[in-house]
């Protein structure tokens, strides 16, 4: 026998706890899917990576990003291995990825203490649909426990952007950081400043793009995209505005390329154009043309962390 619960209902069981949101992101074309939790402290995610890396499962990369556990999985099951560690002070491992429809379906094991964790803490989350538990499912000591957490099915969208401003007035990072705080639709992940190389002849001060990310369910895509559009066509003061937009969670190679290339080289719109057309990017014109190099080059740049911000000579 198994028992159902949906987060209110774990909440009145073990009381409220510290998951403040739990996005399922998956990338079915490669395979892979994303797993991001937000607490309201760093602790328990550090501990939960260094544990569910000595797991493996069907875990492949984690790291942290201030109170955010961000978790790169295979879409799939793989055994965990907790090994020694677990007789002394527990362990936590994810052990299955996998997809029913529209929703995700995760499979925790936790040993000891990291019951609570995958048992009370990521259940209460707002965006988890239910958890199962089956009926010998029992939180801390020496218990071993497995639950089946279900939630919505999201998608990874990066809205790449740029010619918003003039030599006078605006800035496309503190617009798109605005837009991003204020979209009503999916949940806002990351914020990018792009910087493009400093000696193209048409540029303004600083000669950067931007782009955001979100993880949304595919039924609200449309809704984010107009929004975005909207937001573009109300803000901006040049007229040169482009947004090209992307969905995954692996940019392609040659996209990634062609953004760092733009960082020392010079490239036309239709260079932009053809990249974006070989690499599965999206371009709208919202009051012109020319941001068409800088939107597609920062949806490239977007997963190169640092070097996203610098310039190749930053990193010799």
């Amino acid at each position: 026998m198994t028992e159902t619960l949906r987060p209110d209902q774990v909440k009145d069981r073990y009381g409220k706890l510290f998951c403040k949101g739990f996005y399922t992101i998956v990338d079915e074309k490669n395979g892979v899917a994303q797993v991001i939790e937000r607490c309201i402290a760093r602790g328990p995610p550090e501990w939960d990576a260094v544990n569910r890396k000595r797991a493996g499962g069907v875990v492949t990369d984690v790291r942290v990003d201030g109170h955010t556990l961000i978790m790169d999985t295979v879409i799939g099951e793989r055994e965990l291995h907790f090994g020694p560690v677990a007789e002394d002070v527990g362990g936590q491992g994810l052990r299955s990825l996998r997809l029913e429809g529209d929703t995700v379906v995760t499979k925790w094991v936790g040993l000891a203490g990291a019951t609570v964790g995958i048992g009370a803490c990521i259940p209460q989350a707002p965006e988890v649909m239910n958890t199962i538990y089956p009926d010998d499912f029992h939180i801390g000591g020496a218990h071993c426990a497995e639950v089946e957490v279900r939630s919505p099915k999201m998608v990874r969208v990066i809205l790449g952007v740029d010619d918003t401003d003039t030599k006078e007035q605006g800035a496309s990072w503190s617009m798109m950081l605005k837009m991003g705080q204020e979209c009503p639709f999916g949940h806002f992940l990351e914020h990018k400043i792009i910087q493009l190389n400093p000696l193209v002849p048409d540029k303004t001060t600083n000669c950067c793009s931007t782009a955001v990310s979100f993880a949304v369910e595919e039924k609200e895509m449309a809704n984010l995209l107009s929004y975005a559009r909207d937001f573009l066509r109300d803000n901006p003061y040049s007229d040169d505005t482009v947004m090209a937009y992307f969905m995954g969670l692996k940019v392609p190679s040659a996209l990634e390329d062609f953004g760092w290339r733009c960082k020392s080289e010079i490239f036309t719109i239709d260079d932009a154009r053809r990249v974006a057309l070989d690499n599965g990017i999206s371009l709208c014109e919202i009051t012109g043309e020319k941001g068409t190099i800088g939107a597609v080059a920062a949806i490239g740049c977007f997963d190169m962390g640092l070097r996203a911000a610098g310039l190749p000579q930053d990193f010799k």
